[in-house]
């Protein structure tokens, strides 16, 4: 008799989300569903705000990635006053933004990823947590896993006056510039988290890489898409989180588009479903194709594996000699190794140590002009910034009063949404054996394809195809005498 598996609440994921697995009656997988049922309503509750204020608001959205959304804000606010930024301003953000990204990659690699690979995938719940990762690898390194995360918040916070909910960006510019005493204050702790981003590589490579079985997990297991690549470029087409152009690239490598902010909507599109509050991006001069990998695919993904698999080269040496390794020992790019997504994040976090001391030794830094007034509102912006997660856009109109009239945000994980969706069921199909019953260690494998996307539903939940779901039950006796659901109301038998 054909049933199903639901692995409910999924783990080690910021949000909430759950994966229905259905078997046929062999025990085959016959469909998977990944489904995310909240709903967060930012687009609509910011409708009639003063237009200035949403850098303020948005960052609510999400307490692991406040700073993208506070940064694409501001972009698409700037953009809806006439687009003027002090030049200083945008070297402030962009110095923030690259410790904000040292700070999360940092809590996804060793909280949320390292317990597959530094534990186990089959290890037990109990003990497959970041507790276990300090079990494992000594008190010494989970004192450095600490100390780099607080040292990457306190330039944050030195920089924006607050680690998390930022108010610090304003049309033209930002509240606050660098003073030369705190600048004082940042030159060590950048030291000391570029010397932590070459040992988390080392670590990777004597956990990781020194394992054969984890390897061919990596480069020939089932966590693999044959879906296109999406991230964010500077001019050599190299990374870049702030700014620059997006750019998509197939898996083959081939360039299929490339574009600004105010032209995005003529290159991505949304589908819905109605079983997921999470839309699903496609390309949009290729329609919508389904859930389908191959050539005729609409399909793409944005994540850290997929910023590099678009770029060239990295914009640091040494974050470029990390570059280089990684693909050397993936066999080349771009890469359909999804899991390798969790190394991505470690190269990517060299560029952002090292881009943080090029700051650091800019002399224009603590200079007076981190702002320009505006004196004009054009009604329309759209901002976009590489989220840790993928790539992240946010579309603002306003009234002649600048007063919002709509908004559209795309973040990264609903980028990733289809990829997602379809890496699970592919991995679940490869993992559940017909006739044999999978046990946690099978169900693990099967989250860990979503984990490579370190995936925010917080942030990503927009959609609303329909009603949103009430139920009430009514219990006595522990029976379920009544139930009540929106717009109909059933009485047990």
């Amino acid at each position: 008799m054909s049933r199903s598996i639901t692995i409910d609440p999924i783990t080690r994921l910021e949000g909430h989300g759950k994966i229905q697995i259905f078997l046929d009656d062999a025990g085959a997988v016959e469909d998977c569903y990944f489904q995310i049922p909240e709903l967060r309503g930012f687009e609509r509750f910011v409708e009639g705000r003063p237009i200035e204020e949403l850098p303020r608001i948005v960052t609510r959205i999400c307490g692991v990635c406040p700073a993208s959304h506070h940064m694409a804000s501001a972009k698409a606010v700037d953009a809806c006053f006439g687009g003027q930024v002090a030049p200083l301003a945008h070297k402030l953000r962009d110095m923030y933004y690259q410790a904000h990204y040292i700070h999360s990659h940092t809590a996804h690699f060793y909280a949320l990823a390292a317990p597959d690979f530094v534990c186990g995938p089959d290890a037990d719940p109990a003990e497959r947590n970041i507790l276990g990762v300090v079990a494992k690898v000594g008190l010494e390194i989970g004192g450095k896993v600490i100390e780099a995360r607080s040292q990457a918040q306190r330039i944050q916070q030195i920089l924006g006056g607050r680690t998390t909910h930022l108010v610090w960006c304003l049309p033209g510019g930002v509240s606050k510039g660098l003073k030369p005493a705190e600048l004082e204050e940042i030159r060590p702790l950048v030291v000391n988290l570029y010397e932590f981003t070459q040992f988390s590589l080392q670590l990777f490579r004597d956990v990781v890489l020194a394992n054969e079985d984890y390897v061919d997990l990596i480069v020939n297991g089932p966590y693999t898409l044959d879906v296109h690549s999406m991230g964010l470029v500077d001019e050599n087409l190299a990374p870049n989180f702030y700014d620059g152009q997006v750019r998509v690239v197939d898996f083959e490598g081939q360039e299929i588009c490339r574009y600004g902010p105010n032209d995005y909507t003529d290159h991505v599109a949304e589908h819905v479903e109605p079983w997921t509050y999470l839309k699903f991006p496609f390309l949009k001069q290729r329609g919508w194709q389904g859930f389908v990998e191959g050539p005729a695919t609409s399909l793409y993904m944005a994540s850290p594996l997929s910023r590099l698999n678009v770029a060239e080269r990295m914009a640091t040496p040494r974050a470029q000699e990390a570059y280089e390794e990684m693909f050397a020992t993936l066999g080349g790019r771009p890469c359909k190794a999804l899991l390798a997504s969790h190394w991505a994040r470690l190269v990517e976090m060299v560029q952002n140590a090292e881009t943080l001391q090029m700051y650091c030794d800019d002399p224009d830094i603590t200079g007076e002009d981190y702002r320009l007034i505006p004196d004009t509102i054009t009604g329309e912006g759209v901002g976009i910034v590489e989220a840790m997660r993928g790539t992240l856009t946010h579309h603002y109109t306003c009234d002649e009063n600048g007063m919002c009239t709509s908004a559209n945000l795309i973040v990264g994980t609903t980028n990733n949404n289809a990829a997602i969706h379809m890496v699970t069921k592919k991995v679940a199909a490869t993992m559940i054996k017909p006739g044999v019953e999978p046990d946690q260690g099978v169900l693990n494998l099967v989250e860990m394809a979503f984990r490579s996307f370190d995936p925010c539903y917080s942030c990503a939940t927009h959609s609303l195809p329909g009603k949103m779901p009430l139920q009430v039950d009514i219990v006595q006796g522990g029976e379920t005498v009544r139930t009540f659901k929106r717009g109909a109301e059933q009485v047990s038998s």
